[in-house]
């Protein structure tokens, strides 16, 4: 399958949904007018400064920033929050105002807007609006923050944080990837301070009963890499 509507983005099938891969780390199922998202992590950056940890505290406003960037491109009916958007209980109170701003009207743009309940943000604040699931079922397909080890067709989930690493002549490449084997998907990571677990990882293993095929997010494509060819950090 072959997207014209957005050169660079990978259209695939999950179980017998049609999905399409942005290369932001968004996925979209084109038929429904639905857009996922998963592990936003906000106030991440400002997580760390009661340890005497510094670090530049605009991630949720980077996330922000592509997350409107792929609302616009893609202008859903419903979007889905896979979890972990909030980095923990109380990142909603050291959000910028102008941020939080920026998010409830964000949230109020889309006729439909869910949060999944994540392990960082089993409570996600309210005053954002929208509707918190554990689990949403939708277009054939379940969606939840942590996935199910063993056999799950049809499961779109996030948690993992999918990495893939690949060596061509001589060089290697690290990046964020969507991890499938075509009836199931863990998604990328959207966050700005999120990291990346290799899907070598066992925990990838338990889960698919191998290594997945890596959807890796290039810089404006996404390029489908085999299991086979994808390689540890080690």
């Amino acid at each position: 399958m072959h997207d014209t509507t957005h050169p660079g983005h990978l259209a695939t099938r999950i179980h017998t949904t049609p999905v399409l891969a942005d290369p932001a780390g968004l996925l979209v199922l084109p038929d429904h007018a639905v857009l996922v998202v998963s592990d936003l992590h906000f106030e991440k950056g400002s997580s760390f400064a009661p340890a005497g940890q510094l670090i530049p505290p605009y991630d949720t406003r980077s996330t922000l920033k592509r997350l409107a960037a792929g609302l616009d491109r893609h202008k859903p009916h419903t979007v889905i929050a896979l979890g972990d958007s909030f980095h923990d209980r109380r990142a909603d109170t050291r959000m910028h105002a102008g941020d939080a701003g920026t998010l409830a009207a964000m949230v109020k743009s889309v006729a439909r807007w869910i949060w999944i309940e994540g392990n960082h943000d089993p409570a996600p604040p309210p005053q954002f609006g929208g509707a918190v699931h554990d689990v949403v079922e939708l277009a054939g397909l379940v969606f939840r923050h942590e996935p199910t080890e063993g056999e799950t067709p049809g499961e779109i989930a996030g948690h993992l944080h999918p990495c893939a690493k690949v060596r061509r002549n001589g060089r290697s490449l690290r990046a964020r990837c969507f991890a499938t084997d075509g009836t199931r998907l863990i998604m990328p990571a959207f966050g700005a301070y999120t990291g990346g677990l290799n899907v070598r990882d066992a925990a990838f293993a338990r889960c698919f009963g191998r290594v997945p095929d890596a959807l890796v997010m290039g810089r404006s494509k996404v390029w489908p890499v085999a299991g086979a060819r994808c390689v540890g950090d080690g």
